[in-house]
């Protein structure tokens, strides 16, 4: 049964039987009997077949929320007996959105020192994605906005909060100030997130409480590309004050905080809702409570 739900997690993620069954590491056949064999155990059609995947069935839906929880436990019971007979071990997968990719080390790092046995895997994506990654059991755990907008049914533990700063050089428009308003910043030609990331909605949100909108030279999803045009000191950017100040940007750039108003959302790690946790959820779960107040200070302006 475990088996023939992993194959339907495999073609929720997949939406192909192909593909599927490759990532399950078996032959198509093989994946379409299974899923047969599933169907007539329920006495319900869990697929819409045809010469292509076209989709679940409702009761098809219905199945995959259960096969969540089921292959969830399953793996959990797994890890749990193994983690009795030894010392903590095993991968931890992290989905992160972009702009708290540079808190991951904060908690992988003390992680680390007390359970040397244990790899991580970090992957960056959209706020929605985490949430659905961590919905389909891809990855294990998240970091991302806890409160901005929908997260779903998910354990939630507060790591800091995001203000923000506009990132400028000296002799740009605004660099010598100690604060700028988002009305000020709506003047100024930014390099900005892509819409589709949360972090883009939020400035845009406060631009617009203010009558203003963001005019933006260059947009990415990556902060990569973002930080490198920022750091030559000829481009101006707005970006969380935590990151701007893991970044260590150069001397050509201030990073000066925001008001009027002042913005802050909260970012989290955020778990399945299951109990009970995995012994390397939890360990992740106490690392990060311990970390959160140190990585709730941050300096006053980074850049000067």
């Amino acid at each position: 049964m475990i088996d023939k739900l992993e194959l339907l997690l495999a073609l929720a993620k997949e939406r192909h039987f192909g593909r599927a069954a490759e990532a399950c590491g078996v032959t198509q056949p093989t994946m379409s009997t299974s899923l047969k064999q599933l169907e007539d155990l329920l006495g319900v059609m869990l697929v819409q077949r045809g010469s292509r995947f076209q989709g679940f069935t409702p009761e098809g839906e219905r199945a995959l929320d259960w096969a969540r929880r089921i292959v969830g436990d399953a793996r959990a019971m797994r890890e749990e007996i193994n983690g009795l007979k030894h010392k903590l071990s095993g991968e931890i997968r992290i989905a992160a959105i972009p702009t708290a990719l540079g808190m991951v080390a904060s908690l992988t790092t003390p992680f680390r020192a007390r359970h040397p046995d244990v790899r991580f895997r970090i992957q960056s994506c959209t706020s929605s994605d985490v949430l659905g990654l961590l919905e389909n059991l891809e990855v294990d755990a998240g970091l991302t906005y806890i409160e901005n907008e929908p997260i779903g049914k998910v354990r939630t533990i507060r790591l800091y909060g995001e203000s923000y700063r506009l990132l400028t050089s000296p002799d740009a428009m605004f660099g010598d100030r100690d604060t700028v308003t988002w009305k000020e910043v709506g003047q100024v030609p930014l390099c900005l997130l892509t819409p589709d990331m949360q972090n883009r909605r939020i400035i845009d949100r406060a631009l617009r409480s203010v009558g203003a909108e963001a005019t933006p030279t260059l947009t990415s999803n990556s902060l990569l590309v973002l930080y490198t045009h920022v750091k030559t000191g000829r481009w101006a950017s707005v970006m969380p004050a935590k990151l701007a100040e893991t970044l260590g940007l150069a001397d050509a750039v201030r990073s000066i905080p925001i008001v009027d108003p002042v913005v802050n959302y909260s970012i989290g790690l955020v778990i399945p809702q299951r109990d009970p946790m995995t012994p390397l959820i939890a360990a992740l779960v106490q690392v990060a409570r311990e970390v959160a107040p140190a990585l709730e200070s941050v300096s006053p302006d980074p850049g000067t």
